[in-house]
Formats: structure tokens, C-alpha cells, sequence
């Protein structure tokens, strides 16, 4: 029997015993899956060292012999910006290209190897490029973006992050109405298709992501793949194409473009409720509404591109232009007719009351036609000179009208006696009364006194020579009261800025 304090010995020998038994499992166990580990990455670096083992680069998979079918995927990550002005759009993608070279089959590894992307430039690649490319860069952060994986049979897939900058030739004639078709045209640079064939990797669905972008002003309506065969000069060479198309969202232009000029065009209707005489007001009024509606159109010009032909845009901003500039021409002849009637009636009162009498216009055709007579009584030389007076003094009363040219010119005249209203009454009851009758005139001669009074009265008008000429005059409809024309402006501005509004929306919702 054990006494109890040798149990606590014995014990402790036991557990020591049962230690030196497990650990020396334990170490011989972890040392098998080194050594596992040790020869499995001896065979994959014997293995890659025995694909690149004699490779050549330069000549393809089956050289001499059928055509390389490469099968092409894309990836879409984003579509950066799409500028009008420069005619582009800017797309981060993920492009992987698929091939089999049978010169990388390998047997003694039994997964497929994804490799460095550095090893990519020790194996053939294709040479493709984007014919439509005007930048593209491969992503190098932290290191070049590239992807490389060999299976059993040499197939590989490489894959590399690239951002493009694409040409889209768009056309702007329903700006920004429009909708436009980009595309992306991949492209073997060397290698025609005696080499080569390339393929969409699972036809249509071989592009990705496109319906999770997210544009400002643009909406993927669609997209659709093509395979084609383009000849050259130095021969044919395949080609496949990624096209999709773009609608332009329009709130942006109704909050910035059309909403404001709207507004402009109604602002202008409101001088046709301001008082004509308020010419300060309208006329403010008129140019600051011309004046925006140019700016408008200018700071929409500043973001396209310097095309020749007329845009969706224009033609609303220069029907807009000219309902503001036809209100501020309306303002101009109402004007005319308020202030410039005025003048016109005073004159047309002064020309009633102070026109040349009777005798004194036969004088001056006396005079036009040279005519000379004479008068054989006593009697018709006093009768004569008494004509002569009033027609003088009617002459006088015409001439105080004329214009200040005209009162410089008649420096030149001989100086007349002023008369008053009451001479004038005189002086025609006095021809009034006589008894001569009125074709004495006709007959009558010119007297010595004639020559002095030849340019009286015929300084406000100057006849033509030639009576077969006549001079064509503006005549403007006679219009009583000016507000007449702000009460049709009134009514006819508003329906026809619908009528433009409803035949350019309509036209270019409906496409035609």
C-alpha cells in the first residue's frame, strides 16, 4: 500500500510520462504538413517554371494554323462624364479577354493557378486596342490592376482595369431633346482574321453593371453587342462593338433654361399695362428683358460645341428673343403715335389757318410758268397792287411755321412788315369786297415788285422739276387712341407665345 505522501510522486510521474508520450506525435504531425506544404509549392513553381520553359512570346497559340477565337467580357464600374463640347464620354470597366494556348496546359497541379499580373508580360497576349479611344490609362495603385489565371487545359483569362476616354459623335439637332448613341469599338491592331476571331463571351450578356450607372443628365435607355469583320488596306480585321444609347434627363434644362425665359417673355408683356408717357419705365422694362434673354442664350451657347446647324434650344431661346424684342418695338410706335401725333395735329392747325391765299398760290405759277401779261387800266394796276399786298402778307403768315433751317435760309429774302391778325382780316375784306372778279387773277401780269418775293412761300415743300416723279411716302393706319394698340398687344402676345410653346413641344415629343 502507498502511504499518502508518496501518491503526490507517483502522480506527477504519471502526468510527466503521458507528456513525453504526446509530444513527440504532435511534432512529427506538424512536420508531415510542412513538408506537404514545401512540396506542393515545389510542384506549382516546378510547374510555371515548366510552362515559361521555352515560351516564345512572339508567336500566337497555334501559329500557322486556325484562327485564335478570343471571347471578350466587360464589366462596368462607372461612366465618369459625358461632354458635348469635346464630342466624348469617360468609362471605367473591367476588361477580360479569354483564349486557350495550349502551350500553358499543366497536369501536375491540381487547381487552376492564378499568377501575378507581371507574368503576364512573359505569355502571349492579344494586341487589342480601342479604335475609338482618345486617353486610356491602366489603373497602378497600389500596383497594376492586371489579372492572370491558367487552367488545366491553357486556357486563360486576363483581366485589367482600364479607364477610357471614347469619341461619341452625337448629334445636337434636338438639343436637349436628344438622344444620342455611344460606342466602344474593340479591335486587333496586327493580327487579321487568318489569326484571329474575336467573340462576345456569352453574347449579350457578356456586359455587365450598365443598369446600376447612375448619369446627371443622362439614362441608359438600352445597349446591344455586335460582332463584325472591317477591311483595310493591309486587310480584314475583326472588330466587335459595344454601343448604348443615352436619353438627356430634361429638369435640368426646364429649371435653368426654359422655366426663365418663360418668365422673361411674360415679364415684357407687362409694359403694355404701363402708362405710355411712362417712357422711362417701358423702356427700362424692354431692354433689361432683351438684354437677359441674350444672356440666356449665350451662357447655353458657352456649353456646346461651335456646330453650324440650329439646335432644338435656339430656336425656343430666339422665338423667346423675339417676343421680347417685338414688345419693346410695340413700345417704340406707341410712342410715335402719342408724342409724335401731337405735333402733327399743330402743324396740320397752323398750315389751315396761315395757308397761302388763293391769289398768292396762282403767283407762284405765274412765276413756274414764266408767263408775262400785261394790264392796260389804271384801274388794274391799283387792283393788282392790292393783290400783290395780300398776297404778300398771306405768304408772311405761311412762313413763320417753317423749321429754323428754314427761318436761316430766309436771311436771304427780302425783309417782310409784320402783320397782325387784324391787318389780315383788313386786307382780305378788302380783296373780299371788290368787285373785280376772280379771273382777274388768271390775267393779271406780274409787277416789277415780283423778283422780291420769288422764294416767298415755297421754302416748306420743294416740288420735283419733272411732274412724273413722285416721291412714295410711309402712311401709317390712322389710329385715334394709342392704347387701342397695348389692348390688342395685350391679347395677342399671350396666344401666340402658346401657339409657339404647344407646336415645339408637341414636335419634339413626337419626334418629328
Amino acid at each position: 500500500m502507498i502511504t499518502p505522501w508518496l501518491r503526490i510522486p507517483h502522480n506527477l510521474a504519471l502526468l510527466a510520462a503521458a507528456m513525453l508520450t504526446i509530444f513527440p506525435v504532435v511534432r512529427t504531425r506538424l512536420t508531415e504538413e510542412e513538408v506537404e506544404e514545401y512540396q506542393r509549392l515545389a510542384n506549382v513553381t516546378e510547374t510555371v517554371r515548366g510552362i515559361l520553359h521555352g515560351y516564345d512570346i512572339r508567336l500566337r497559340p497555334d501559329f500557322a494554323g486556325d484562327p485564335l477565337v478570343i471571347g471578350m467580357s466587360i464589366e462596368i464600374a462607372s461612366i465618369d462624364s459625358i461632354s458635348e463640347v469635346n464630342m466624348d464620354y469617360t468609362m471605367t470597366m473591367y476588361f477580360q479577354q479569354t483564349w486557350r494556348d495550349p502551350r500553358l496546359s499543366y497536369t501536375s497541379v491540381p487547381h487552376n493557378l492564378t499568377l501575378d499580373g507581371r507574368v503576364a508580360e512573359s505569355i502571349w497576349v492579344p494586341d487589342t486596342y480601342f479604335l475609338n479611344d482618345k486617353e486610356s490609362y491602366l489603373h497602378g495603385v497600389t500596383v497594376k490592376n492586371r489579372m492572370l489565371r491558367l487552367h488545366h487545359d491553357g486556357s486563360v483569362l486576363y483581366g485589367l482595369r482600364i479607364t477610357t476616354t471614347a469619341a461619341c459623335q452625337m448629334n445636337l439637332r434636338r438639343y436637349p431633346l436628344d438622344e444620342q448613341n455611344c460606342t466602344l469599338e474593340i479591335e486587333s491592331y496586327g493580327y487579321t482574321t487568318d489569326d484571329l476571331e474575336f467573340h462576345w463571351k456569352d453574347g449579350k450578356d457578356a456586359v455587365i453593371g450598365w443598369d446600376q450607372i447612375e448619369l446627371p443628365q443622362f439614362d441608359i435607355v438600352d445597349y446591344n453587342v455586335e460582332q463584325k469583320v472591317i477591311q483595310f488596306s493591309t486587310g480584314a480585321y475583326p472588330r466587335l462593338s459595344l454601343s448604348f444609347r443615352l436619353k438627356r434627363n430634361i429638369g435640368y434644362f426646364m429649371l435653368q433654361t426654359y422655366m426663365p425665359s418663360v418668365l422673361i417673355v411674360i415679364l415684357s408683356w407687362v409694359s403694355f399695362w404701363i402708362n405710355p408717357e411712362a417712357t422711362a419705365a417701358r423702356v427700362a422694362l424692354g431692354i433689361t428683358t432683351v438684354l437677359t434673354v441674350t444672356t440666356i442664350n449665350t451662357s447655353v451657347r458657352a456649353s456646346l460645341p461651335k456646330i453650324s446647324y440650329v439646335k432644338a434650344i435656339d430656336l425656343y431661346l430666339m422665338g423667346c428673343f423675339v417676343f421680347v424684342f417685338a414688345a419693346l418695338i410695340e413700345y417704340a410706335v406707341v410712342n410715335y403715335k402719342y408724342f409724335g401725333s401731337k405735333p402733327k395735329r399743330g402743324e396740320i392747325q397752323l398750315a389751315s389757318t396761315s395757308s397761302p391765299s388763293p391769289p398768292a398760290r396762282r403767283c407762284r405759277r405765274q412765276r413756274r410758268e414764266g408767263s408775262n401779261h400785261s394790264m392796260g387800266s389804271v384801274g388794274d394796276n391799283s387792283y393788282q397792287q392790292n393783290t400783290s399786298v395780300v398776297e404778300i402778307r398771306m405768304a408772311t403768315l405761311s412762313s413763320r411755321a417753317d423749321t429754323q433751317d428754314d427761318r436761316n435760309h430766309k436771311q436771304d429774302a427780302p425783309a417782310l412788315t409784320p402783320i397782325h391778325a387784324d391787318e389780315t382780316r383788313g386786307i382780305v375784306g378788302l380783296y373780299m369786297d371788290s368787285s373785280e372778279p376772280l379771273r382777274h387773277y388768271h390775267d393779271r401780269t406780274s409787277t416789277a415788285s415780283s423778283p422780291d418775293f420769288n422764294n416767298v412761300g415755297m421754302r416748306r415743300r420743294k416740288l420735283p422739276t419733272d411732274p412724273k416723279i413722285s416721291i412714295p411716302r410711309l402712311k401709317l393706319p390712322k389710329i385715334r387712341d394709342v392704347n387701342t394698340i397695348d389692348r390688342y398687344c395685350r391679347v395677342l402676345f399671350p396666344i401666340a407665345f402658346v401657339i409657339l410653346n404647344t407646336v415645339y413641344w408637341v414636335s419634339y415629343f413626337l419626334g418629328t
